[in-house]
């Protein structure tokens, strides 16, 4: 008896949309036997719940084949260049060019779990964890990030970030941040990558919670990861599993979009 489909699984437009972006199966070896669709249906599960490898269900391929092709793909950046394809695909849909020309960067606190790995204690936000720098386009949609030690200080992790996207972004001449970026951050971004970074301050007389000008996009970015459940903590033990995982979710979120679109 066929199984009812659950909520995270891919729709035909969906897969039609991701399959040129799937690695084929190795020219050697044994030839692939898995429905690669159910894998991905699979890891796409896992992070949306937050399951551990091992609960995956039983209607799933086994958990020790998802995650083979969950690492591979992670190693070989198919989950990144999938948030890359689908970015671009969206932004033309919007009637803008692949590439943006001005972006948000921001930084996310999160607590870290007895897994182990790199971790280290944000004293602003008085959390022991990493961080997730990101950096996202005028929509919210994600065109890098990093994960790190979270005593690492915003500027030098926003280094880190930027040193990684200088060369791929070629129509980027703008980038707004908060004030914690404010200093010689600014004379950095502009002699490194040849960019503006522009402070966008909160009023001196504000008072209380104010939506502020730009700022907000890459907050609700945080917000849409925030609701896959694999990304509530950090739970991996390398930080490049879990970049791996939000460019995933970022993927998970676009297809959807793309496929409503084109079936509108």
């Amino acid at each position: 008896m066929a199984t009812k489909p659950y909520p995270t699984d891919l729709t035909n437009e969906q897969k039609r949309i991701l399959e040129p972006l799937i690695p084929g199966p190795k020219t050697r070896g044994r030839p692939r036997t898995v429905d690669i669709w159910a894998v991905l249906n699979a890891i796409f599960y896992v992070l949306r719940t937050g399951c551990a490898w091992r609960m995956l269900p039983h209607d799933f391929p086994a958990w020790q084949t998802v995650y083979y092709y969950f690492r591979q793909w992670k190693k070989s950046g198919v989950f990144a260049a999938m948030n890359d394809a689908l970015r671009a695909d969206l932004r033309t849909a919007g009637g803008r060019k692949p590439d943006p020309s001005a972006a948000i960067l921001d930084s996310q606190s999160v607590k870290t779990t007895e897994q182990g790995g790199p971790r280290g204690y944000d004293a602003g936000k008085k959390i022991n964890g990493r961080k997730r720098h990101v950096l996202v386009d005028t929509l919210g949609l994600l065109l890098a990030v990093v994960v790190h030690p979270a005593d690492i200080q915003d500027r030098d992790g926003a280094k880190l970030l930027l040193d990684k996207v200088k060369d791929r972004l070629p129509r980027l001449q703008l980038i707004w941040a908060d004030g914690g970026y404010a200093g010689q951050l600014i004379d950095w971004v502009k002699d490194t990558c040849h960019w503006v970074l522009d402070i966008v301050k909160r009023p001196e007389d504000q008072k209380g919670f104010a939506v502020l000008p730009r700022r907000w996009v890459v907050e609700r970015t945080l917000a849409w990861i925030g609701r896959y459940r694999r990304l509530s903590k950090d739970y991996e033990r390398q930080t490049a599993t879990s970049e791996a995982f939000i460019y995933a979710a970022m993927t998970h979120l676009m297809v959807r979009r793309l496929a409503r679109l084109n079936t509108s």
